[in-house]
């Protein structure tokens, strides 16, 4: 057990509870635990069968938490510590302090070591159940044949043996204040079939609810393969530079600071920052991005990926827990906790639907003999059989199985959304909001333009480099690597000093002042080939020495090569798009006419905050800046480019890890695929509960078949979801 205690002396506790099959495993192990005194917060994802609680102070011990949870017929050992999941990016402000990860803990989270596997299910205690009551009813066949008189008696034995232990279930449940259970339900009916002389039918019925419940888990755990895939990405081991030379040492001890290196063809053990060494890294197992990318000294990699080409040494930059797949796994896992409001309404109505069926078997059972003299025996029957599609389980796993495929799909894909309500409300999604610089352009300024007036265009360039080679400025940068590319060496200037709004200016070898200056400060503004790059949307600088203006240089933030691309989609999905930027007009103007995108300019970002409330309530806001944080908050889905600064990666709802805009569309079509998906797993679970609540209350089905509406449904239902698994959502069309 993880505890954590804060000022007011209450604890935080945090479990895994193994044995969870459906929704109806989390409904119960959450309400019986929020029955006992002091138990606040609870929360039971089954996904990640992960339990979380906050206990008040000198009422209810963790001990008599996991007591509970043992008598429903579930098991609950330690679980990992759990920090507030900030995406991959964000700042180190948000993160505390982690209990250290235990070993052998399902589910656990740290890098470096995968979550345990699920056990065979033959190994299981509902696995053994089943080849034990499959034995038993087996030995009953043979009884029956050899002896037939001695038949009933043993398919009652082989009933009640299976039915021993659901029973069990049923009476801790029925202590916790939980009376309409499947468990209770199956009981019931297996005794009142005992009573009514179906001994043989009784001891199926046990058996199929426990062949059942064994497929139910397979299918979960099936579900549960997308996050233990992901743990297994980072490798246990890593090779550590030391004063001793290299040394293998665990993944998951690296520490920030401490330098690894990383052979051709090996995974990279943590997140780091490349110190020699260049060569192709396989980044998608993190993002999905199909091709290799270049990467060299001093740029960021991320744990998991495969270095493809030549050694590397690779700074650590973050520990083991805080590692992108790390982070990743944490985002599917805790997106539980937010559900969908279609997720909330199916749990509200599975509250009543329940002991609503229980009323209808009851009236079933009597009021036919009461009301119009027929057998008691055989409505007392069709009413046993009612009972077992009285079970919810696959309408409420309807939603959650299909939203924790969704995430975790979407996660090895680069496609991040925080929760199933984050899903949903993508999925609504008619229009969207884009900042521009960073978002829909590079975010770096590059060089478009040098026109040479009074020198050549390489003494111009050469001149620039010179003064702006200690700036930090983006468009000094761009000016430096413009001349870098040309293979220019930037001349050499002297006393460069600033001049504050206009530019910077120096001295050369001549001891003539030399600058680099805005068109109004050099006295070119009104010039026409000033006018006709600032048209384009250029920034214009003026290159001058000695008083004379020798040449022009125009710097623009280039759209992205995918923007227009991604724009295409989104309007082929039928949604609208439009710029929000707090630069000048003309800019916006010629950014957003060559992209075919409607524009809005100069705006603070209380006005983009505005601008975007002013959208409508279906709004999706794209932003990667502090400045857009408030846009971001206020729309009905915030998305973080991921490269984008910690603050908007934080208020986001979603992010675009790959930095790729074609992603944003790809993101909309895994929403909309999703929320397709549920709604066909309602329409499943209900019809099938339908068509045989109908035909048993015909008499065209009995006991069986009723059990099959029950487990076959909540088996086909996860099925379903998990077809997410294998969507592609870059697929166009």
């Amino acid at each position: 057990m993880t505890r954590t205690i804060d000022e007011t002396g209450a604890e935080t506790c945090e479990w895994t509870v193994t044995g969870m099959d459906c929704a109806s495993c989390a409904g119960k192990i959450r309400a019986a635990v929020e029955r006992l005194p002091g138990v606040e917060a609870v929360e039971v994802a089954l996904m990640t069968e992960r339990l979380r609680l906050r206990l008040a102070p000198g009422q209810t011990p963790p001990a008599r938490i996991e007591e509970t949870v043992r008598a429903l017929g579930y098991g609950i050992g330690a679980h990992p510590g759990r920090k507030p999941f900030v995406l991959p990016g964000a700042g180190d402000a948000a993160r505390d302090r982690h209990d250290p990860v235990g070993e052998d803990r399902a589910g656990a989270v740290g890098a470096g070591e995968g979550a345990a596997a699920a056990p065979a299910w033959h190994r299981s205690g509902k696995g053994r159940l089943v080849l034990v009551s499959g034995a038993v009813l087996a030995l009953a066949w043979g009884a029956a044949a050899l002896a037939p008189g001695a038949a009933p008696w043993a398919f009652a034995l082989a009933c009640l043996i299976g039915l021993g232990p659901i029973a069990r279930r049923a009476l801790a449940a029925l202590r916790t204040g939980q009376p309409f259970t499947i468990e209770a339900l199956m009981t019931v009916a297996a005794f009142g079939a005992l009573l009514l002389g179906a001994a043989q039918e009784a001891a199926v019925v046990v058996f199929l609810f426990a062949v059942g419940e064994v497929l139910e888990g397979v299918a979960a755990g099936r579900a549960r393969a997308g996050i233990r895939a992901l743990q297994a990405l980072v490798p246990t081991r890593a090779w550590r530079e030391g004063p001793g030379g290299l040394t293998e040492v665990a993944a998951d001890s690296l520490s920030p600071g401490q330098i690894v290196l990383v052979r051709p063809g090996d995974r990279l053990p943590a997140d780091g920052e490349i110190v020699s060494g260049q060569g192709g890294i396989d980044e998608s197992p993190v993002t999905g991005e199909s091709l290799p990318v270049t990467r060299g000294p001093g740029e960021a990699v991320f744990a998991g990926a495969i270095n493809t080409e030549a050694a590397l040494r690779i700074r650590v930059t973050r520990a083991a827990a805080d590692n992108t797949i790390a982070r990743i796994v944490r985002l599917v896992e805790e997106a539980e906790a937010a559900r969908a409001p279609t997720e909330r309404f199916i749990d509200r109505f599975s509250r009543w639907y329940m002991p609503a069926i229980v009323g209808l078997a009851a009236l079933v059972a009597v009021v036919p003999p009461l009301a119009f003299g027929l057998p008691w025996g055989t409505w007392a029957y069709r009413g046993l059989a009612l009972l077992l599609i009285g079970c919810p389980c696959a309408l409420v796993i309807s939603v959650p199985a299909a939203m924790a495929a969704a995430l975790s799909a979407g996660a090895r894909r680069g496609l991040l959304m925080k929760g199933g309500a984050v899903v949903e409300a993508v999925a609504g999604v008619g229009q969207v909001a884009f900042d521009k610089t960073g978002t829909l352009t590079l975010g770096r300024p590059e060089v478009t333009d040098i026109a040479a007036l009074e020198a050549p265009a390489d003494r111009v360039l050469a001149l620039a480099a010179g003064i702006e080679a200690g700036s930090s400025h983006p468009l000094a940068r761009a000016i430096r690597d413009r001349a870098a590319s040309a293979g220019v060496a930037p001349q050499t200037v002297a006393a460069v000093t600033v001049r504050p709004g206009q530019g910077m200016q120096g001295q050369d070898a001549a001891g003539r002042t030399v600058a680099v200056l805005s068109p109004e400060a050099a006295g070119v503004a009104g010039r026409a080939a000033v006018a006709t790059l600032e048209a384009a949307g250029k920034t214009v600088v003026a290159v001058v020495e000695a008083g004379r203006v020798l040449g022009l240089i125009a710097l623009r933030d280039e759209p992205r090569p995918e923007a227009a691309a991604a724009l295409a989609e989104l309007r082929a999905l039928g949604l609208g798009a439009v710029m929000l930027t707090g630069d000048n007009p003309r800019t916006a103007a010629a950014i957003a006419g060559g992209l075919g995108i409607d524009w809005r300019a100069g705006l603070l970002p209380a006005d983009k905050q505005g601008a975007v409330a002013g959208l409508g309530a279906d709004v999706m806001m794209v932003g990667d800046g502090i400045n857009d944080a408030p846009a971001l908050k206020a729309a009905r889905v915030g998305v973080a480019m991921g490269s984008g600064t910690g603050v908007a990666l934080e208020t986001a709802d979603a992010a675009i890890l790959r930095d790729r805009l074609t992603d944003l569309p790809a993101t909309i079509r895994l929403a909309r695929a999703t929320m397709a998906n549920v709604r066909q797993n309602i329409a499943l679970a209900l019809g099938l509960k339908a068509v045989f609540l109908v035909t048993t209350v015909a008499g065209l089905t009995g006991l069986w078949p009723a059990i099959l509406a029950d487990t076959g449904a909540t088996v086909l239902v996860t099925l379903n979801a998990l077809r997410l698994l294998s969507f592609d959502p870059a697929r166009v069309g």
